[in-house]
């Protein structure tokens, strides 16, 4: 039977630290070893790897005595192994056949260190008990960004500084609320750790991104969305980007070879964009930025192009794909679509695929349907037969879904030949 009776590894007499003092963290603990022969070590630790003491800036396999028999040694976790016992007995077989026996076996005192812990570990042991803790951050570049608690504000400083110890890449921790401006979706933001140093660098789909990150808005967890949309462009493709932020869609596909009209009204969001344009060398020839309202970049930049290319029968195989990443109120800006083109004239002429991307946040439980909703209802007619598919992005909150909808945008839409009359209300049901 094991011996062990709750040990832990973690810092003691931190609680409640507000101010952060690194001296407090040491601690001498007893820590079991087993005493290896050099020539044995490595079979040894084959078999002995469960058991190590893994801690930050800790070698578990160290030198013992360099004039006896044996002459490394392995430190054991004392979570795990207080005696011999502690070891399964299969392992504990093994071992003897390797000449590692009882005798092998000795205790060790261990001074650790704030050096020797993570940053998980600290924030456990000084941050109250039975209340959420630091359960997660977004690093873009040297930058950490939090969302932190009201009843962890308090020690914000302290969860800065250690963030900052403990992640290398780390130099600035800043605290953002999660309201964002929609206007130019900024998020306010407190330094609370660091340099005072807002210019990042970031790789992102083989693109480099240099912006203000205080100044814009970037979210990291949306990589692996903006690469799904990525990977359905073709080259020769044309892409129109309506809030467009830095580029994260705009800029490879510009990269693809894909023509590329890209719009934010953030002015310093169209002052990054068109950096990254230069800094990843595209070809500008395929590349046209604009500072504007969506709705303007949707009525005048979007529609004149449909004329020009149904005027010049430019409109056959070309593909358009439309994004429109702006997930509080994109879905505002479709009502702006329907009936685009007065002009019947072009009717005939117009032969072309055109997909919209759009974001959203659905709340509720059936994200799907509500997602559906919002994008029939702010359309003004029933899009559900040009839906292909709603797809969930990414948990934003409980019962809060950020959402992208795919829809065909058709001639039948953009003419609007059948003067749909708005669907029946559907109520999107908020439990």
């Amino acid at each position: 039977m094991s011996t062990l009776k709750n040990f832990s590894l973690s810092p003691v007499e931190v609680r409640g630290m507000k101010v952060l003092n690194r001296e407090k963290f040491l601690r001498n603990i007893e820590v079991s070893i087993l005493k290896v022969a050099e020539e044995k070590l490595s079979k040894v630790t084959q078999h002995c790897k469960h058991y190590f003491l893994k801690l930050e800036n800790f070698k578990p396999v160290q030198d013992f005595d360099l004039e006896g028999e044996y002459r490394k040694c392995i430190y054991l976790n004392p979570e795990i192994v207080s005696q011999w016992k502690d070891i399964s007995e299969h392992v504990r077989e093994t071992l003897i056949t390797h000449g590692i026996d009882e005798a092998n076996f000795v205790t060790k005192l261990v001074q650790l260190s704030y050096d020797n812990w993570r940053y998980d570990t600290i924030f456990k042991a000084v941050l109250p008990e039975d209340e959420e803790i630091v359960s997660g951050f977004s690093q873009i570049g040297h930058i950490i960004h939090l969302n932190l608690r009201d009843h962890l504000l308090e020690y914000r400083q302290l969860i800065g500084q250690v963030l900052v110890d403990k992640i290398k890449t780390c130099r600035t921790v800043v605290n953002k609320s999660n309201i964002i401006d929609n206007t130019y979706r900024n998020f306010s933001m407190e330094v609370i750790a660091g340099d005072e140093d807002f210019f990042v660098t970031v790789k992102e789909n083989n693109c480099i991104f240099q912006f203000d990150f205080s100044k814009v808005y970037w979210n990291p967890r949306l990589c692996k969305e903006h690469e799904r949309i990525i990977t359905l462009l073709k080259p020769s493709d044309v892409l129109f980007d309506v809030f467009c932020g830095v580029g994260p869609f705009s800029i490879p596909a510009a990269k693809r070879k894909c023509r590329v009209y890209s719009n934010d009204l953030n002015p310093d969001s169209f002052k990054w964009l068109n950096h990254n344009a230069k800094n990843n060398k595209l070809n500008l020839s395929l590349f046209k930025s604009y500072n504007q309202d969506g709705k303007d970049f949707i009525c005048d930049v979007f529609k004149e192009y449909l004329i020009e290319c149904c005027r010049n029968n430019e409109i056959r195989e070309v593909k358009i794909h439309v994004t429109m990443n702006l997930p509080a109120m994109a879905v505002e800006f479709l009502k702006y679509f329907r009936g685009l083109i007065e002009d019947k004239q072009y009717m005939d002429k117009f032969n072309c695929e055109i997909i919209v991307y759009v974001y959203c946040f659905a709340m509720g439980d059936d994200p799907v349907n509500i997602a559906k909703c919002m994008v029939n209802d702010n359309m003004g007619c029933d899009m559900s037969s040009y839906i292909v598919d709603v797809f969930d992005v990414r948990n934003v909150s409980p019962k809060k879904e950020m959402m992208r909808v795919t829809f065909k945008l058709t001639k039948e839409v953009l003419f609007d030949v059948n003067n749909y009359e708005p669907p029946a209300k559907k109520l999107c049901v908020n439990d």
